[in-house]
């Protein structure tokens, strides 16, 4: 039996990378998808709804396919840490991160775009910073502008020496795409992954 199309809804190169280790052919199509949280929602349920959102808005134009949607907040006491942009708002993140605990909540979803079916969870990673001196932070941001990540650092990049310590059920999470969930659900689906 033929695999499956498989789509990743998400312009996003560090999804695309990790789930190009799976060793799938998939196609990318940018979801284009307003990520603005909902009034009362927690930034979890934000993850997990976007997630689901971001799937659905490719699935007209892929009917046949599985479509994989994934968002990540970081959140640290009630807070969310998005992309920061600008240097001068990642000094901000990394300051207020410094000697804390994040939750980074990656919401995963894979939709059957021809039936509908969608399996959607959500994977945390808790992750401890050192307590960082301003030099620290402005010599790391120097080095890796990780300006296009949620909390500021890169931790599969130079940003894990910020890090003091990583709790989660797959490390591939805190990057952007669970792959041992994403697992599960094409397994779920019926797709093969080995």
């Amino acid at each position: 039996m033929p695999q499956k199309q498989l789509v990743l809804a998400s312009t996003s190169p560090y999804r695309r990378e990790l789930l190009g280790r799976l060793g799938l052919s998939f196609e990318v199509a940018n979801p284009e998808t307003d990520e603005t949280p909902l009034p009362g929602e927690s930034p979890t349920a934000t993850a997990l709804r976007l997630s689901e959102a971001k799937a659905r808005a490719v699935a007209q134009q892929y009917p046949e396919a599985l479509i994989i949607g994934s968002d990540q907040v970081a959140v640290m006491d009630g807070r969310v840490f998005g992309k920061p942009g600008t240097h001068a708002k990642a000094v901000e993140q990394l300051r207020a991160l410094s000697g804390k605990t994040v939750n980074f909540f990656t919401g995963l979803c894979v939709l059957n775009a021809k039936t509908g079916e969608t399996e959607v969870c959500g994977v945390p990673t808790l992750v401890g910073f050192r307590e960082l001196s301003d030099a620290e932070i402005e010599n790391y941001l120097r080095r890796e502008p990780a300006y296009n990540c949620a909390g500021s650092a890169k931790s599969e990049g130079l940003g894990i020496a910020l890090l003091s310590r990583i709790h989660g059920d797959d490390p591939n999470a805190l990057v952007g795409l669970p792959l041992i969930a994403l697992c599960d659900l094409l397994r779920k689906h019926g797709m093969a992954v080995l």
